[in-house]
């Protein structure tokens, strides 16, 4: 669990910034903030445009930040919906379109003067004059309307006092008109507009494609939008058309056949309910009165159903969940922490550079000319954009994938953890087995076959209540069989049920020690010793014994295959449960885990203290109130489909899906998330490194170094979007 969940007496808003241009500005707006009195932490998360803080109350205030941060010339206000962040980011890549194609259409008449002169083409000097001011005269546009968001930025960051890339590219763009205005006016045709205009158009390149990569990063949370549909409610007597968010909880809404629940609440009655879009189950499921149903499903019942609204919109499960997403990918993990830290001190370190290659240019009796166009190489080479976008980019990227595969993750800095896991504590009802009983084994009177057995079956739990009386019916078949509907139970609650019967016949069903008391001869129990942790339920009829049926949580479908690939992928797994250890062991031994990894029996205590004996980093996976505390302990937790409350509040990662196999699928893409962000940090921290020492040592045209730092810019963005636009590891 995040410290900040665990700290009470701090506040955590999430706000929303306008204005970034680069992750500079985050940088830049985030030591701002925490330079303030009374903030303990803040976080900036560019991808997305959030700002995560924490601190005393009043300290973290917007009336209080949002002045600051106008002062750096941005602009701070409450968190924006999904549909606002989408309309943003579509402002931004109109934008960016309208000046790149300036950049462009300008750009290329600058281009191509510069390659006549340099290849020679021109007849004379002079026209090689004129046309080198033509390249001037084309580039202005470029310089000046493209790349006005670089020196706004750059001059925010300086403000800020956490200069970054956009001061290195405005005074590399400004440098190389400078430096060409210079050389004509000196009557030389060696001009660098073409560097200038090829630095900010580049990347202008690099920065659209970064929008569309955040754009469809940001469609993760679409999955949980529900339409502001109306919705047909209980008011004044009579049923009325409302808007969604016009109804509150406690009303009742009547759901019509095959309509969408935009709403939580409790079912009046029973009806079937499809769960796909929550839960990609194929088939829909049959939810009882009083059973909770979640906004997202659909009603499929032939008439219509009555719901009573628990929560409205704007604090439903969706939408808990959308604003828990939101606010973790606010806060960074330790490669974003270390990819900022490189970046920040790296652009000091440029400029610095920059000036001490100028400087010793001059003293060993280079020109003005020839120092400048090296001190500008500098400059542009150094530019830290890859390293910016290294790991925001590969982590959204990686939020998609999960989001795809039915994985809510709450906590995307829980990626980079992910992928260093190495043990894997796994809780046992309700994560590893369905929750509900099932018939592991029965025995049956001699001359009596199973067709005669469930029919009889059908008749004794025919109405009741009893979770294994339910198991049973749903072995028998359920009672849809007529002539075995009883008319008259005896119920003896918590023992058994005597059923008559329309023919004065009787059955009678319950626990070996009842029909004991009852007179009748129980036989001996199976010799099977895995049926000994199984709960036993008897059948009599007037003839005495009938039947024994053994019953058991039994594990959910792909519990042994994921266990299975757990063990082979080479983590330590192990099952920790407060249940019997017979149940335990028998668990074990089915899904394929040693006996020495089976813990039965622990308390929450107990079940945290030996989580934190295994080899860290650790992850968890529960599903009741009972293991908060464990997902406290863990390093990362996940909460399954059908977590209680508790346990989906203190999880980083949600599964949207029945079974355990989303744990393995999340670890899969951790490793590979992971792998990209280490990719695109080593390789932009070291093209920077060995980028700077080459211009210093040596001379390397301004616009070779542009080349060479787009082309870094973009494989790293490219490397990202080649993990979202790939297909999910199974």
């Amino acid at each position: 669990m995040p410290e900040d969940e665990k700290t009470s007496s701090h506040n955590t808003p999430l706000y929303t910034l306008h204005g970034m241009w680069c992750t500079s500005c985050a940088l830049a707006v985030e030591g701002a903030l925490t330079r303030l009195p009374g903030v303990i932490d803040a976080s900036v998360h560019y991808p997305t445009a959030t700002v995560w803080v924490k601190g005393e109350r009043n300290a973290v205030d917007l009336t209080e930040l949002a002045p600051v941060v106008k002062r750096l010339g941005y602009r701070l206000t409450e968190l924006e919906a999904v549909d606002d962040a989408h309309e943003r980011l579509e402002q931004e890549s109109r934008y960016l379109t309208l000046r790149l194609l300036v950049g462009a259409a300008f750009g290329m008449w600058t281009m191509l003067a510069s390659l006549l002169i340099y290849v020679g083409a021109l007849p004379s000097a002079s026209i090689e004059q004129v046309v080198a001011w033509i390249s001037g005269a084309f580039a202005l546009p470029v310089v000046v309307y493209s790349g006005l968001p670089f020196y706004r930025a750059g001059w925010r960051t300086l403000l800020a006092k956490r200069p970054g890339m956009d001061v290195l590219v405005s005074l590399g763009a400004i440098g190389a008109v400078s430096v060409s205005i210079g050389l004509l006016w000196r009557g030389s045709v060696e001009v660098y507009f073409d560097t200038a205009v090829m630095l900010i158009v580049l990347l202008l390149i690099g920065r659209l494609v970064e929008t569309l990569c955040r754009h469809r990063g940001l469609k993760a949370l679409d999955a949980l939008a529900l339409p502001d549909a109306a919705i047909s409610a209980w008011q004044k007597g009579d049923w009325v058309l409302l808007p969604v968010n016009d109804v509150v909880a406690g009303m009742r809404v009547k759901l019509a056949p095959g309509e969408l629940v935009t709403l939580d609440g409790i079912l009046d009655a029973p009806g079937w309910i499809d769960t796909a879009s929550l839960t990609g189950e194929s088939l829909p499921r049959y939810f009882n009165a009083g059973q909770r149903v979640y906004a997202g499903c659909r009603y499929l019942g032939a008439t219509p159903l009555v719901m009573q609204v628990t929560a409205g919109a704007g604090k439903r499960r969706l939408d808990r969940l959308r604003h828990e997403m939101r606010r973790y990918q606010a806060q960074k993990g330790e490669l974003q922490k270390l990819a900022d830290r490189f970046a920040a001190w790296l652009s000091p370190l440029a400029l610095a550079l920059s000036l001490v290659t100028l400087i010793g240019a001059l003293l060993v009796g280079l020109g003005w000319e020839d120092a400048l166009v090296r001190s500008l190489s500098v400059l542009v080479v150094a530019c830290p954009c890859a390293v910016g976008l290294a790991v925001p980019l590969a982590s959204l990227a990686g939020n998609g994938q999960a989001m795809q595969q039915g994985i809510a993750l709450r906590d995307p800095a829980a990626l980079e953890i992910l992928a260093r896991i190495h043990s894997v504590a796994l809780d046992k009802t309700g994560t590893l087995t369905t929750g509900s009983h099932g018939v592991l084994h029965w025995q049956v009177r001699d001359g009596i076959d199973k067709h005669t057995l469930q029919h009889k079956l059908t008749s004794a739990v025919a109405g009741s209540e009893h979770p294994l009386a339910q198991a049973l019916a749903r072995w028998s078949g359920g009672d849809n069989n007529q002539r075995s509907k009883p008319y008259k139970v005896d119920e003896f609650p918590g023992e058994g049920r005597r059923v008559w019967l329309t023919n004065r016949q009787y059955l009678m069903v319950g626990s070996v020690r009842w029909l004991a008391r009852q007179q009748v001869d129980v036989p001996s129990q199976a010799a099977d010793g895995t049926l000994a942790s199984a709960s036993q339920v008897m059948l009599a009829d007037e003839s005495g014994w009938l039947a024994t049926f053994y019953l058991t949580d039994q594990p959910v479908d792909d519990a042994e295959q994921s266990v299975k690939r757990l063990l082979a992928s080479g983590y330590l797994v192990a099952m920790i449960s407060g249940d019997r250890q017979g149940a335990v062991s028998w668990l074990g031994k089915r899904i394929g885990l040693p006996s020495e990894a089976c813990y039965a029996q622990r308390s929450p205590e107990a079940k945290a203290r030996l989580l934190c004996g295994l080899p860290s980093p650790t992850l968890f996976v529960g599903d009741g109130v009972n293991d908060t505390l464990s997902m406290a302990a863990a390093d990362v937790s996940i909460a399954p489909l059908s977590a209680s409350e508790a346990a989906r509040e203190g999880a980083s990662a949600q599964l949207m899906s029945p079974g355990v196999g989303g744990v393995v699928k999340l670890l899969n893409i951790a490793k590979r998330t992971r792998r990209v962000m280490e990719q695109n940090l080593f390789f932009s921290a070291l093209y920077n490194t060995l980028a700077l020492g080459v211009v210093v040592v040596m001379a390397i045209p301004p616009l070779i170094a542009v080349l060479a730092m787009a082309i870094s810019s973009l494989s790293v963005t490219l490397n990202a979007a080649r993990l979202a636009w790939s297909e999910p590891e199974q």
